[in-house]
């Protein structure tokens, strides 16, 4: 069971989870659907770099250094300054994103807003240890229902799946003694209620 958490939790990574929103977004309909395959490269090359490789190439420094103990990070004072890290990658993919025109504004809508979830992910880490990996699935599930308000889509079954995923990724970070229940209900709700209305609204 262990193993099975530990995968889960693995898979479904906050530092995975845009690249997958991204994903989806390509490919569950609507105009950018149709985008050339060279600029979905591009757009893929952004947010992979900015939202995953870039973050994850400085753990090793961070582990060197001594700012963090492992790589679960579990202190809550562990986690501040890669956050801080994390949200400056972010908010560069996010410039570069901007100033490619054929970027859809939904999808520069979706990124925006998770940068203001990482932002406000921080502040409460200053104080509290609150889920990062239940703020990237929910920040999912906010995206994909964002995109069935904003274009129509019907993608009831997929968000559904979401949901189950996120229910079991929840449960992994419970088994693992990664988070209270508090702290993964808040990561949740987060990242769910802010990357909905950001990308609703953006």
């Amino acid at each position: 069971m262990r193993f099975l958490s530990t995968a889960i939790s693995t898979v479904l990574h906050p530092m995975l989870i845009p690249t997958l929103g991204l994903f989806l977004i390509f490919n569950l309909g609507g105009h950018f659907t149709y985008l050339p395959i060279d600029h979905k490269r591009v757009i893929y090359l952004i947010i992979f770099l900015s939202t995953c490789a870039l973050p994850l190439s400085l753990v090793p420094l961070f582990m060197l250094l001594g700012v963090i103990k492992s790589v679960h990070m579990r202190d809550r004072k562990e986690r501040i300054l890669p956050t801080v890290l994390t949200g400056i990658f972010y908010c560069l993919g996010y410039f570069f994103l901007s100033r490619i025109p054929i970027v859809p504004s939904f999808i520069q809508g979706f990124m925006l807003a998770t940068i203001i979830a990482i932002s406000i992910a921080l502040l409460i880490t200053l104080f509290w240890k609150i889920s990062m990996h239940m703020i990237g699935i929910g920040g999912l599930t906010g995206a994909l229902l964002a995109l069935s308000f904003r274009f129509g889509i019907d993608i009831w079954l997929l968000f559904a799946g979401a949901v189950i995923l996120a229910g079991l990724l929840g449960s992994a970070r419970l088994f693992l003694n990664a988070h209270t229940p508090g702290q993964v209900h808040a990561g949740f709700l987060l990242g769910g209620l802010v990357v909905f209305a950001g990308t609703l609204l953006f």
